[in-house]
């Protein structure tokens, strides 16, 4: 499934990617070539993240819930850069496994379909320009598949948010597609969750997908999932 591809001149942003699973895709992006850009709220954390990468990795601010932030990102990758290969859109913060939708936290809950949804639209939109100028650009959404009231409308939401964005940037070149994780040892995981650098292997697979790769879909460690 991993990519021998050199994709080197290549632009890659993963956004809140000072952490996690999104970082170890930075990591893997980085090692193929791609000049990573780390999104990050906490620029501080992001740099000292981004020491750790190796390969060429710089750090952008990015806070997705602010109503300008990607909007001013996409300006800073354009001024530099003029366009974008590849958007890991993946930034979302709340959750809330014990909920359940008769009877949600709707101050929690409210937050965390933003975080899931109302973002990574906020996102796409401010990038989509810069991956259309690409020519080959992909776009992953990072889809969550968690039980509860916020994650499952957000998973169904984001899933058909993909098939839209899929559909209206075809003619560009651009492939859409979301990708969905088991559980894996982050901030946010379980313990005994598996290692970060297999579930971010999926998000990478399908980041540098070839040019006759599917778009629309829902992929887990590169095979399809209904929905």
């Amino acid at each position: 499934m991993t990519s021998t591809t050199d994709h080197s001149g290549k632009v890659a942003l993963v956004t809140g990617a000072n952490r996690g699973i999104a970082l170890e895709t930075g990591r893997q992006l980085a090692g193929l070539g791609f000049t990573v850009l780390i999104g990050a709220r906490d620029l501080a954390k992001g740099e000292a993240a981004a020491k750790n990468l190796g390969g060429n990795v710089e750090v952008i601010a990015l806070d997705v819930a602010a109503p300008d932030g990607p909007a001013l990102a996409a300006a800073e990758v354009e001024r530099r850069f003029g366009r974008l290969d590849v958007l890991v859109n993946n930034a979302a913060i709340h959750y809330e496994l014990s909920a359940r939708a008769l009877n949600p936290h709707r101050t929690v809950g409210r937050k965390a379909f933003e975080s899931y949804v109302v973002s990574a639209w906020r996102v796409a939109f401010a990038f989509a320009p810069l991956l259309s100028a690409s020519g080959h650009g992909r776009l992953v959404i990072v889809s969550p598949e968690a039980g509860s009231p916020a994650y499952s409308t957000g998973r169904a939401t984001l899933n058909a948010l993909t098939r839209i964005l899929a559909a209206e940037l075809h003619d560009a070149g651009v492939l859409v597609n979301a990708i969905s994780l088991d559980w894996v040892e982050t901030d946010m995981g379980r313990p005994g969750s598996r290692p970060v650098a297999p579930g971010a292997a999926g998000i990478v697979w399908v980041a540098t997908l070839p040019d006759d790769g599917p778009t629309g879909g829902f992929f887990r460690d590169g095979k399809r999932l209904p929905w």
